[in-house]
C-alpha cells in the first residue's frame, strides 16, 4: 500500500491494495476462539474450527469440512514448545483429513537442540559485548522476539556481570505487542502461567523499550544489545542500524529467524565481502554474522512426524522455497513407497497460482440412530426380568433397518419417525385431505362395489341426528379401507365423502375409491342392483344366488378370455360358480410329431366371489403344458380378487 505526498494514494501498478479496502477488510475479521465450530449452514455444510498451531500466540490451524470432506490447514505451525507457547496440537476426535495442506519451510533440514541453540544465542551475544561491541538482533515486533527477550532477560540476571550492559527493544509496536502479550496469559503454556501468578513475566528487569528511535542521535558509543524490526532487514531501524555497524568488527548482527531468499538477512548469512546500504553506497561487511535459528516452524522431523499422525489421503505442501519444497516431497514418497499402493497419500507441490484438482468418490454412508440402533434381545436373565429391563443390544450384521433418511449437510442419518425431532430439526406432520363426491345410489350398492375392489373393509354404522329427505334408511355408514382411507355415506343427501392422510399409498387409494363410486352410480349393474340387497362379503346367507353366479361367471369369462389370447383352441362351459376349460394343442405345436395333439382341462371354481378365491384344478400329460395353462389361470384369479389392505 503506498501514499503519495499529499496524502493520496498513488496509482502505481505495483500497489496492491488501497488503505480503504485494507480498513474494509479489518471490518470483517471476526474472533473466534480454539476448538469453536463455526457452522455457516451452506448446503455444501461447511464447517469449521481452530486448533492451536503454536507458531505465535494466537495462530491457529483450521480443520475445515465441506461437502462431506475434511482439509486441515496448518498454515505455520511448530511442535516444539518454548519458553512461553505450547505445541501444536494434533487433531483430535477426527478420522483423518481427506487433505493436509502443510508448511515445507525447513524441507528436509533438522534442527539442533533448544538447549544447544539458546548456549549458541547467548555465547555469542555475550562474545560481542565484552569486546566492546554492539549486538543488533533483527526481529518482527510480535513473535520471536518475545521468546528471545525471556531468554536474555534470564541470562542478563543469572550473569550480573553483564547487567551494566543495556539491551534496547526498538519497536513502535513493542508496548502494544507485549501488552496483548500479557493480555492473553492464559493461553500460553503452564511456565508462563505460573508464573503469572506471582507477577508479570513480560515485565523485563534489564530491557529497555524505545518505542521511536532517531539512529542519527542514538548514544551507541559503547556495548549494547538492540533487538530492532523488520526481521529481514529491508528497511526501518533494523536496517539503519545494520549500515551504521556493519563496518566494526567488533560489532555483531545475529540472525535468529527464517531469512527469505534475495533479503539483506539472508544475503549476509553467505558472508559477503561488501553489502549495499540504504543509500545505494557499497561498503565492507566487517562485522560478525551469526544464524542462530529460533524460528517457530518445523523442521523435517517434527513435518514428517506429525504428517504420519495425521494420516491424511492427499498432501499439498505450500510455505517453502521450491529446492526445500522439492526435497521434502522426495523424503516422503521414500517414506509411502513402503506402504502398499493403495494406502499411500498423494503428494503435490504446486507453484503460486496454480490450481490442484483432487478427485473424489462419493461416500454412501448414513447413521443409524436413536431406537433404530437398538434391537431387543431375547435374554431371560432373571436380574432382567427383577428390574423388568428392557435388554438391548446393537444390531447385528444383515439385519433390516427401517426409518427416515435426512441428509443435511453433505451427512445422512437414518431414524424412526418418533425420533425425529430428537435427532434432525425435521418435525412429524400429516396432511389430512376430504373430498364430497356426488352420489346418487344406494349404500348397498357402494358397498358391493367396495366389495369387489378391497378386501378387509370395516364398516362402522351411525344413526343421523337428523332426518334427511330421500336419504339411505341405513343412517351413516363408514367404510374403512385399511389405515388409509375412509368412505362416508349416508350422511348427506346425494354425496359421498372420501378422507385420507396424503400419502403416495393414500393418494392412490383415494383416486381409485373417487373413480369406483362415480363408477356405482352410472354403470347397468349398480341400476339393476339398486332395487333388491346385494350380496355382502360378512358370513350370512346370500338373498340372491342369482347375483352370486352372475358375477362369477363374468370372472369365468375373464379367464376363458385370457386363456384365447394365449392358446388358439380353448373351449369353455359354466355351471354356477365353476368353469372348465378344455385347451387343444395341434400336433404341430406339440415336441412329438406322431401326437394327435394334446388336451389340457382346467378346472376353476369359485368358493366365495366376493373374497376371490377359487380352487384351480389342471390334467394334462404334458407338464410343461399344465403349468403354462395353471399359471395363466391363477393370475387371471389373483387380478380379479379384491385389494388386500392389511
Amino acid at each position: 500500500m503506498k501514499k503519495g505526498a499529499g496524502g493520496e494514494l498513488s496509482q502505481d501498478d505495483d500497489v496492491l491494495y488501497t488503505e480503504a479496502e485494507l480498513q474494509s477488510c479489518v471490518d470483517k475479521i471476526e474472533l473466534i476462539d480454539y476448538h469453536q465450530t463455526i457452522d455457516l449452514n451452506l448446503p455444501s455444510g461447511l464447517k469449521f474450527h481452530a486448533l492451536n498451531a503454536g507458531h505465535v500466540l494466537g495462530a491457529a490451524m483450521f480443520f475445515i469440512e465441506i461437502g462431506g470432506r475434511s482439509v486441515l490447514y496448518t498454515g505455520d505451525y511448530s511442535m516444539e514448545e518454548d519458553r512461553h507457547l505450547m505445541a501444536a496440537e494434533l487433531p483430535r476426535y477426527h478420522t483423518s483429513p481427506d487433505v493436509l495442506i502443510v508448511e515445507s519451510t525447513y524441507g528436509v533440514q533438522v534442527h539442533a537442540s533448544r538447549a544447544e541453540r539458546e548456549a549458541r544465542f547467548t555465547g555469542t551475544i555475550e562474545r560481542i559485548v565484552s569486546g566492546g561491541g554492539r549486538c543488533l538482533i533483527p526481529v518482527f515486533a510480535l513473535g520471536r522476539a518475545q521468546e528471545l527477550l525471556l531468554i536474555l532477560d534470564e541470562y542478563w540476571r543469572d550473569h550480573p556481570h553483564l547487567q551494566s550492559i543495556p539491551i534496547y527493544y526498538a519497536s513502535k509496536m513493542a508496548s502494544r505487542a507485549l501488552r496483548v502479550y500479557q493480555t492473553y496469559a492464559n493461553m500460553m503454556n503452564a511456565r508462563i502461567r505460573s508464573q503469572m501468578d506471582l507477577g508479570n513475566p513480560f515485565s523485563f528487569s534489564h530491557i529497555r523499550n524505545l518505542k521511536s528511535i532517531d539512529v542519527n542521535t542514538f548514544d551507541d558509543r559503547g556495548p549494547s544489545v538492540v533487538f530492532a524490526s523488520p526481521g529481514m532487514l529491508q528497511s526501518g531501524v533494523s536496517r539503519q542500524l545494520f549500515d551504521r555497524w556493519a563496518g566494526d568488527p567488533k560489532n555483531g548482527c545475529l540472525i535468529a529467524g527464517y531469512a527469505v531468499e534475495h533479503t539483506l538477512a539472508k544475503e549476509i548469512m553467505s558472508q559477503p565481502k561488501e553489502v549495499v546500504t540504504l543509500e545505494g553506497r557499497r561498503q565492507p561487511l566487517n562485522c560478525l554474522v551469526d544464524y542462530v535459528s529460533f524460528s517457530a516452524h518445523v523442521d523435517f522431523v517434527q513435518n514428517r512426524d506429525f504428517i504420519t499422525s495425521v494420516n491424511p489421503r492427499n498432501i499439498i505442501l505450500v510455505h517453502g522455497a521450491k529446492e526445500e519444497m522439492g526435497r521434502l516431497k522426495g523424503a516422503l514418497m521414500l517414506q509411502y513407497n513402503k506402504l502398499p499402493e493403495n494406502k499411500r497419500p498423494t503428494i503435490a507441490m504446486p507453484p503460486n497460482e496454480v490450481e490442484v484438482k483432487l478427485i473424489f468418490t462419493r461416500r454412501r454412508s448414513a447413521k443409524v440412530m436413536g431406537k433404530l440402533a437398538e434391537a431387543p434381545t431375547d435374554d431371560n436373565d432373571d436380574q432382567v426380568e427383577e428390574n423388568k429391563a428392557k435388554a438391548v443390544m446393537e444390531p447385528r450384521e444383515g439385519d433390516a433397518v427401517r426409518g427416515i433418511l435426512v441428509t443435511q449437510q453433505n451427512s445422512s442419518k437414518i431414524v424412526a419417525p418418533e425420533d425425529l425431532s430428537t435427532y434432525t430439526p425435521l418435525r412429524v406432520g400429516s396432511v389430512s385431505s376430504r373430498l364430497h363426491v356426488p352420489f346418487v345410489g344406494k349404500i348397498e350398492t357402494l358397498r358391493m362395489f367396495l366389495g369387489e375392489m378391497f378386501r378387509d373393509i370395516e364398516e362402522t354404522k351411525e344413526a343421523r341426528d337428523v332426518d334427511t329427505d330421500g336419504a339411505d334408511d341405513e343412517g351413516i355408514v363408514t367404510f374403512s379401507i385399511g389405515s388409509q382411507v375412509k368412505v362416508i355415506a349416508g350422511k348427506t343427501k346425494g354425496v359421498a365423502t372420501v378422507e385420507w392422510d396424503c400419502s403416495p399409498v393414500g393418494d392412490v387409494i383415494a383416486d381409485s375409491l373417487i373413480a369406483l363410486i362415480m363408477h356405482a352410480q352410472s354403470s347397468a349393474a349398480s341400476i339393476r342392483l339398486t332395487g333388491r340387497p346385494c350380496s355382502h362379503r360378512a358370513k350370512k346367507a346370500r338373498e340372491d344366488d342369482t347375483d352370486t353366479q352372475t358375477t362369477a361367471e363374468e370372472h369365468l369369462r375373464a379367464v376363458h378370455q385370457a386363456l384365447s389370447d394365449q392358446f388358439l383352441s380353448v373351449e369353455a362351459t359354466y355351471e354356477a360358480t365353476k368353469g372348465t376349460f378344455e385347451v387343444k394343442l395341434d400336433a404341430s405345436d406339440t415336441a412329438s410329431e406322431e401326437s394327435d395333439g394334446l388336451v389340457c382341462t382346467a378346472t376353476v371354481e369359485f368358493e366365495d366371489i366376493l373374497d376371490g378365491t377359487a380352487k384351480v384344478t389342471v390334467e394334462c400329460e404334458d407338464e410343461k403344458l399344465a403349468a403354462n395353462v395353471r399359471g395363466c389361470v391363477q393370475n387371471v384369479v389373483a387380478a380379479s380378487a379384491p385389494i388386500a389392505m392389511n
